[in-house]
C-alpha cells in the first residue's frame, strides 16, 4: 500500500521537487505551506511520516512539534539549516524522531524515512519473531504495541526514543557504543558530529526518571556511549 508523507515547508519548489521525487519511491505526498493548517492537516488524517521545516508562517517548526506530539506519535523528520546545532537538538528534544539539515540530496531523506520505518516493524522480513514483552526491573517494553511502563505507568516516547531504549534493555548491564546505538536505533552509521543518541538519551533520562536508590537508568562511559545499569541476571521475557 502507498505510504502518505506531509511536507510543512513554505519553500513551494522544495515541496514539488520533493513530490516528484518521493512518487518514484512509491509514495504519495500531501504539501502544507503553513505552519498553523500543516499542523492540522498532521492531526486530521493518518500519514506514515511528516517532514516538517523549522522556518515556517504563522507556527514555526517546534510550535507544530508541540501541537502534533499532544495527540500523535506519528514520525516526524525535522528539517533545520545546516550548521544550526540548536535546531536540532531542541527538535528532537521536543519528540522529533530525526532531522536533516538544508541543503539535502532527496536520496538521503528517503533513507532517513526507511531507517525511521525500519525501526517501527515489529517484524522486519527475515528475521525472527521477537518475544512480545521485554522487561528490566520495573521498565516494561511491549514490542509489538512499541509501548513502554515504568513502575505500572506508561511513558510516552517517540518511535526512535523507544529504539534507543529497546536497544539499551537488550544490552542491559553491557556497554554499547555510539556507534552501536546509532546503527541500531536509527538505522544509519554514526557521525562524529551527530547528537542524535545523546538527546535521545537525555529524553529517556527525563521521561523514565532514576532507579531505585536515585541512581540514572542509563549511565554515561566516557568516551565510548551508554551502559543501562541494570545487571542482565534480572532480565525477564
Amino acid at each position: 500500500m502507498t505510504k502518505r508523507i506531509l511536507i510543512i515547508d513554505d519553500d513551494t519548489g522544495l515541496c514539488e521537487l520533493l513530490a516528484s521525487y518521493l512518487a518514484s519511491e512509491g509514495y504519495s505526498v500531501d504539501a502544507v505551506h503553513d505552519g498553523a493548517e500543516g499542523a492540522d492537516k498532521a492531526l486530521c488524517r493518518e500519514y506514515a511520516f511528516v517532514v516538517l521545516d523549522v522556518m515556517l508562517p504563522t507556527l514555526n517548526g517546534f510550535d507544530v512539534l508541540r501541537r502534533i506530539r499532544q495527540s500523535s506519535q506519528v514520525p516526524v523528520l525535522m528539517l533545520t539549516a545546516r550548521g544550526d546545532e540548536i535546531d536540532r537538538i531542541v527538535g528532537l528534544e521536543m519528540g522529533a524522531d530525526d532531522y536533516l539539515p538544508k541543503p539535502f540530496n532527496p536520496r538521503e531523506l528517503v533513507a532517513r524515512l526507511r531507517a525511521i520505518q525500519r525501526r517501527n516493524d515489529t517484524f522486519p522480513a527475515g528475521t525472527e519473531p521477537r518475544p512480545d514483552l521485554l522487561q528490566v526491573g520495573d521498565v516494561s517494553l511491549d514490542l509489538g504495541a512499541r509501548t513502554v511502563s515504568c513502575a505500572g505507568s506508561p511513558v510516552e516516547l517517540t518511535s526512535l526514543e523507544f529504539s534507543v531504549l529497546e536497544a539499551l534493555v537488550r544490552q542491559a548491564g553491557n556497554v554499547m557504543s555510539r556507534d552501536e546505538l546509532t546503527r541500531q536505533a536509527l538505522g544509519r552509521e554514526f557521525s562524529s558530529f551527530d547528537r542524535s543518541i545523546d538527546v535521545h538519551v537525555s529524553s529517556l533520562r527525563k521521561k523514565l526518571g532514576p532507579a531505585a536508590g536515585g541512581e540514572e537508568r542509563i549511565k554515561s562511559v566516557r568516551g565510548v556511549g551508554y551502559i543501562y545499569a541494570f545487571s542482565s541476571a534480572n532480565r525477564a521475557r
